[in-house]
């Protein structure tokens, strides 16, 4: 591991609780096993899931780093054993289990994706983890399609964005809640055919209205259970209700009626969880369809705002006031 020092900067979460328990500390520089590379971290996005990991509410999965951080970009300088797709000094973007708070991070050689020409490494290290999320459960699960009418909860978080333009560029008619009228018309700037502030407007009806009482195709809820029942509403005839999160809450009662004369479907998933192999199916896809779209510059990872690494409490306390709009990242 020529000029990789033994050791390196990273943030631990010193004990479950809020962001001052974000921590910077020194670790061993980790070494890839087969399949990995270790990649000199640029920039790493920050999510909400780190957020509830450093609360203590979402552990990472078995043999993954607890150092928090899913995404990186940055230059590929070991790698392991049997690696395919890509080579020493590489820019490239990873999705990961863990470990991206770092000045070093292990990422399966699989799910390791060229930077685009036209995104800047920090720009890069926005893409995968919503990029991903967006795909496999907007588009593989939910089927999402041109001529869609789809809608998309949480539209100026870095999910929602990212949602609204994917959608809206394979042309799909994308409705957009969010919690303000500003942040409303956001959603319109990046594609949405309507934004919905859902403090001063019901969503069900905004639809209904808008859609001339037929409902929406596809929905893409990270709000859960406090949502489910207006969400049933919102679907037309074979409409897909996909969960990516539980923000309101896991449990709710159902009316299977509705879901039998509806014809609706009901999915959701997690990413982090998945193996490897799982991941890459994702990763393939993502790279077929999405990185032309980020190459032609129809779509583009929305980055509200950067912090040095050192600072990545603030960054927390600032994705936790929901006041952004799009990703932030910590910049090495």
């Amino acid at each position: 591991m020529a000029n990789i020092p033994d050791q390196m900067t990273v943030i631990e979460i010193a004990a479950p609780g809020g962001p001052e328990q974000l921590k910077l500390a020194r670790r061993p520089t980790p070494k890839p096993g087969e399949g990995e590379v270790l990649v000199r971290v640029a920039a790493a996005g920050v999510n909400r899931p780190d957020v509830m990991q450093r609360q203590g509410k979402y552990p990472p999965p078995p043999g993954a780093s607890d150092i928090p951080g899913l995404e990186i970009a940055g230059e590929v300088v070991v790698l392991g054993a049997k690696v395919a797709g890509v080579g020493l000094g590489d820019e490239v973007t990873a999705l990961l289990p863990g470990g991206g708070y770092a000045e070093y991070a292990l990422a399966a050689a699989p799910l390791c994706l060229p930077v685009p020409k036209t995104l800047s490494l920090i720009e890069a290290a926005a893409v995968p983890e919503t990029f991903f999320t967006v795909w496999t459960n907007l588009f593989d699960r939910g089927g999402c399609k041109a001529g869609d009418a789809v809608l998309i909860h949480g539209g100026t978080s870095g999910i929602g964005t990212t949602a609204i333009q994917l959608a809206a560029a394979r042309g799909a008619r994308v409705f957009a809640t969010a919690g303000t009228l500003d942040k409303a018309r956001a959603c319109e700037r990046l594609g949405a055919a309507r934004g919905i502030d859902y403090k001063t407007e019901d969503f069900v009806e905004v639809v209904r209205r808008e859609t001339d009482g037929r409902g929406v195709d596809v929905i893409l809820d990270m709000v859960a259970a406090s949502y489910f029942a207006r969400n049933i509403e919102c679907l037309a005839l074979e409409g897909r209700l996909v969960v990516i999160s539980l923000i309101g809450g896991a449990r709710t009662e159902l009316n299977l009626s509705t879901v039998m004369s509806k014809r609706l479907t009901i999915t959701g998933s997690t990413l982090r969880i998945r193996s490897v192999a799982q991941k890459a199916l994702v990763a393939e896809g993502v790279r077929r369809n999405v990185w032309p779209l980020l190459e032609d510059k129809r779509v583009r990872p929305i980055i509200h705002a950067t912090f040095p690494l050192a600072d990545a409490s603030e960054a927390h306390r600032m994705i936790e006031s929901s006041q952004h709009i799009g990703k932030i990242v910590l910049t090495l």
